[in-house]
């Protein structure tokens, strides 16, 4: 097998040297088949998440979601079955090893896909080629912020299955890893205080992490503008948890016609991530939330020094008919360094700014096993972008801002 990164950035061996052991806040596993059938109620097991071997059908991707169906007839593939909805297990989220000509949204079986997708032993193994340390890996089944249980019918059943998933992910994938893979719990987002005491309860096991939408309106939920968040806010504040923003949490990607090449989302997914920095900055939640701490994962770094001056200059300019000031009589800037961070793999640019970006605010990951990650090749990328910095600096970016961060003991 090739690799989804196809080219081996070639970098000075004293250069490479520089790069410390990655600690990697921006990964995705593929759920192995047990995770809910091992846990959940006898009466929930068929209905409840579990996967099926049918005939792979046609997916078509639309506003972020795949739409799409098992076949009559032909090969079989492994396929997610929870109430009504059918998702096959694709060749997109289990890139790694893998050429990018041969990554598409066909459906795959589990054996044809790495190991190190769904099993720790082999997880840990391509981590150690990857020269990565540690590694937090966020959902890929029940969509990067859980929302798939959000879409449930039966309430009971959904809170179920997110506290099922936070078992395994505390318990077994983290637990049997030898503190080299960091937990990422969800929450029931249809309801704050649910959602509140599912922090609480994640946090009193050590968990210091939560995947969150980056734009809950998208998902027919209210605004962080609105309060309804604010028990879920507290709990996080309370606990130290940080909450996980990933690219397309929010379901809905960022479009520019029906007739646009999947490119043109595929590059402009960010816009998503640049909305919610702004909402955050604006809103006022860090005003009652001090010890808040966002993180927005695969979001890139390049096109954040243009929205803090962006967000500063209408709030004063056009401040007195856009409501600007309405959530915050301080520059929405001023809340940036203490409360906002991002994870970048490919953002040169970014780099080139990162005076502006903040060194502490931004932190390397590697993405596996998607298509964009640049698995096993991550330490040379970030050798590639930032091994000419100094010292404090690539330690910063490789692993420092995210021990800082979730307060890790490596």
């Amino acid at each position: 097998m090739s690799t989804a990164s196809d080219v081996r950035p070639d970098v000075a061996p004293e250069v490479l040297a520089r790069i410390p052991p990655l600690l990697d806040l921006d990964a995705h596993l593929v759920e192995p088949p047990g995770i809910w059938t091992d846990r959940l109620p006898a009466g929930y097991r068929e209905i409840g998440p579990h996967v099926e071997y049918l005939p792979a059908g046609e997916a078509v991707l639309s506003g972020g979601t795949y739409i799409e169906a098992p076949g009559t007839d032909g090969p079989l593939v492994a396929w997610w079955c929870y109430e009504d909805h059918r998702y096959s297990v694709k060749r997109l989220i289990a890139a790694a090893g893998y050429p990018a000509d041969e990554i598409s949204i066909k459906g795959i079986t589990f054996d044809e896909m790495r190991p190190g997708c769904f099993q720790v032993p082999d997880r840990l193994g391509d981590m150690d080629l990857n020269g990565v340390q540690a590694q937090m890996c966020f959902p890929n089944y029940p969509r990067f912020c859980g929302q798939i249980f959000l879409w449930g019918k039966d309430k009971e059943l959904a809170r179920l299955c997110v506290e099922a998933y936070n078992d395994w992910m505390v318990e077994e994938w983290c637990g049997s890893s030898g503190g080299r893979l960091i937990p990422l719990c969800l929450v029931p987002l249809w309801d704050p205080a649910l959602a509140a005491a599912e922090v609480r309860r994640n946090a009193a096991r050590g968990v210091r992490a939560v995947a969150f939408s980056e734009i809950p309106p998208y998902l027919g939920l209210p605004s962080i503008y609105s309060g309804h968040w604010d028990p879920f806010f507290a709990a996080c504040d309370e606990t130290a948890t940080v909450v996980c923003c990933h690219i397309g949490s929010g379901t809905k990607a960022p479009l520019t016609s029906s007739d646009a090449p999947d490119a043109v989302a595929g590059t402009i997914i960010f816009g998503n991530s640049v909305g919610a920095m702004a909402d955050y900055l604006y809103s006022g939640v860090f005003l009652r939330f001090p010890n808040l701490k966002v993180l927005f994962a695969e979001s890139q770094i390049g096109w954040i020094p243009y929205l803090l001056e962006r967000t500063d200059d209408v709030w004063e300019t056009h401040r007195g008919w856009s409501h600007s000031q309405e959530y915050t009589k301080e520059k929405p800037s001023t809340f940036y360094r203490d409360h906002i961070y991002s994870t970048f793999f490919k953002d040169p640019v970014g780099i080139r700014l990162l005076d502006e970006v903040g060194e502490d605010n931004v932190i390397f990951e590697t993405d596996y096993p998607h298509q964009d990650g640049t698995w096993p090749y991550s330490r040379e990328q970030a050798a590639e972008q930032f091994g000419h910095l100094d010292q404090v600096r690539i330690d910063k970016l490789a692993r420092g801002n995210a021990i800082a961060l979730l307060g890790l003991a490596l």
